[in-house]
């Protein structure tokens, strides 16, 4: 079976993960996450990537990210993923012991306004989710902790949100998701992150599949709730 194809196109957004090889822990130790933040740092920089939310959890990573030109998604992950192996494995003394991702990376095109915000929320809620901290903003390896605590270098990774942080969103970061349109949500972007498939509206999810010969079905998604 082929490669589910990608949409790599400029000025759109991108929700992109990886995770290591066998979901084996790779980041252990604060040493670990800043090593990754420092490249990730290097990548936005490089590529003149923006980058709106992220989350690097023990065994895998989240990114939201838009670039400026065609083609700059696949070489700004590429070399993000690459040059992270070949220093961990150069710092860790385990050069030629195997992969440390477990493949190519998924990513999946998102549409502006609501969704946007709902893959932020997303992505941010990871570390909470997960129970590794009481509020989500108290992570420190993900964009929550870097808008509220982060200094001048740390907040220079992120772009500015293109509608503005909404009103009431760090509330609805500690939120549960027990309603059935949370519920929904993390469904549909579980289903995008498997599948490849763009997360938006039925009709400019149905338009994208065209226009980019994708191959994959799209079901009617319902428009996420506002976050006031």
């Amino acid at each position: 079976m082929g490669r589910a194809l990608r949409v790599d196109v400029a000025d759109q957004f991108y929700h992109v993960l990886n995770r290591a090889n066998g979901k084996q822990t790779i980041f252990r130790r604060d040493q670990d996450y800043l090593a990754f933040e420092t490249i990730l740092m290097e990548g936005i920089k490089t590529f003149d990537m923006r980058l709106y939310a992220h989350e690097i959890m023990p065994n895998h990573w989240h990114l939201l990210v838009s670039p400026r030109k065609d083609g700059d998604l696949a070489r700004f992950v590429g070399w993000l993923t690459l040059t992270h192996t070949q220093r961990y494995h150069a710092y860790n003394g385990t050069t030629g012991f195997g992969h440390l991702y477990q493949g190519r990376y998924k990513s999946f095109i998102v549409e502006s306004d609501s969704y946007f915000y709902r893959v932020c929320r997303y992505i941010e809620r990871n570390a909470l989710r997960a129970k590794l901290v009481k509020r989500a903003e108290k992570w420190r390896w993900g964009s929550a902790w870097i808008r509220l605590y982060g200094n001048t270098k740390h907040k220079a990774m992120l772009s500015d949100w293109p509608g503005g942080e909404p009103d009431g969103y760090l509330m609805s970061l500690n939120e549960d998701d027990d309603s059935d349109n949370d519920k929904k949500g993390l469904e549909q972007i579980r289903h995008a992150v498997n599948r490849g498939n763009p997360l938006g509206g039925l009709t400019w999810a149905e338009k994208i599949v065209t226009q980019f010969k994708l191959g994959v079905t799209i079901q009617p998604q319902g428009r996420p709730r506002k976050r006031r």
